[in-house]
């Protein structure tokens, strides 16, 4: 039985698939509010369907405010 290997997304990706900026994800980083958020070889943040998961949420939340 084959493991279905997990997605991965650049940041550029998950900014313009939910149209948020880097500063953003920074931002939501640094408060604790995305947690989990791997780096590759470079050091560069790759983000995984569980990041994802919590980023709708985020968008929700962010949504019901506005």
């Amino acid at each position: 039985m084959k493991h279905k290997m997990p997605a991965k997304f650049k940041m550029g990706e998950i900014c313009g698939r939910f149209d948020i900026s880097r500063a953003t994800l920074y931002r939501w980083e640094n408060d604790g509010l995305l947690t989990g958020v791997k780096r590759d070889w470079r050091g560069w943040r790759v983000y995984t369907d569980f990041n994802l998961k919590d980023i709708q949420k985020l968008m929700k939340c962010k949504g019901a405010t506005e």
